[in-house]
């Protein structure tokens, strides 16, 4: 056999000019994807409990989800995780070749039957359902030359510049940032103090949720024949020390603030 192309030269130039032709052409018109589908498509379930442990937000948050999500359609197995912050997340693998929009919309679904299960403040707060990778894509990291910008500092400042452009980007199916070091204000509670006036954690609660919010106060001189209107101010989200300080958590009958 390559006898006959040795012999015969033109016939070999020729086949291999034919071969170099389709091989471009090939080239040219086979598609190319610069990130083709070879990860099966996954969702993401998840929530929040404040407040609960590891141990409550499996049996409370977690068992539930995965009762109704379990044998969603195309499913092929999910894996969950509590910790002791209150999180909870559940990640659903899909066979290859499923549509992921599709997939979100039957977990989201699935979540949809458990809520009633779920404790009241986890509903409140809100179930995420969301479609996304098993791996990152790209991983960067934010430094600052100026020491007065520490790692708390440039951490909110991503949270609240940075990854929410980055999330706009088409094909971008989510972002975020390692660690927990979001803006917040803990309030330390002497228990003494509280058994003295008969007072309960729930209760320094109920006086946060009611006092530290955004609220529309109105205006003056809507009611009637007013010649003039004035919009009220409210100041808002407490924002620093001194105005969490300063939360009434009980009134007595002869007017006594606590």
């Amino acid at each position: 056999m390559f006898k006959k192309f040795i012999e015969r030269p033109v016939l070999s130039t020729v086949i291999s000019i034919i071969i170099v032709i389709l091989g471009i052409l090939g080239l040219v018109t086979l598609p190319i994807s610069q990130y083709p589908e070879i990860a099966p498509p996954t969702v993401q379930v998840s929530a929040s409990y404040q407040g609960a442990n590891a141990d409550v937000v499996m049996n409370s948050v977690v068992i539930p989800l995965e009762e109704q999500i379990n044998g969603v359609e195309d499913m092929t197995y999910m894996t969950s995780s509590a910790s002791n912050d209150g999180t909870a997340t559940i990640t659903v693998n899909f066979k290859l070749g499923t549509n992921p929009d599709l997939a979100a919309v039957n977990v989201q679904n699935r979540v949809a039957r458990a809520s009633s299960l779920l404790p009241a403040e986890v509903t409140r707060s809100g179930v995420v359902t969301a479609k996304r990778q098993a791996s990152n894509v790209l991983i960067f990291g934010i430094y600052s030359d100026d020491p007065s910008y520490d790692q708390k500092f440039l951490q909110n400042y991503a949270n609240i510049n940075i990854i929410p452009q980055i999330k706009r980007i088409n094909g971008v199916g989510d972002a975020s940032a390692f660690g927990q070091m979001d803006y917040t204000m803990r309030l330390w509670l002497k228990p003494d103090v509280m058994a003295t006036y008969g007072l309960v954690p729930n209760d320094v609660s109920v006086a946060l949720a009611e006092q530290n919010i955004e609220a529309a106060p109105g205006q003056f001189g809507e009611q009637g024949e007013q010649s003039f209107q004035y919009t009220l101010k409210y100041t808002g989200r407490l924002k620093d020390e001194t105005a969490f300080s300063n939360i009434i958590i009980r009134t007595g009958a002869n007017g006594q603030v606590l």
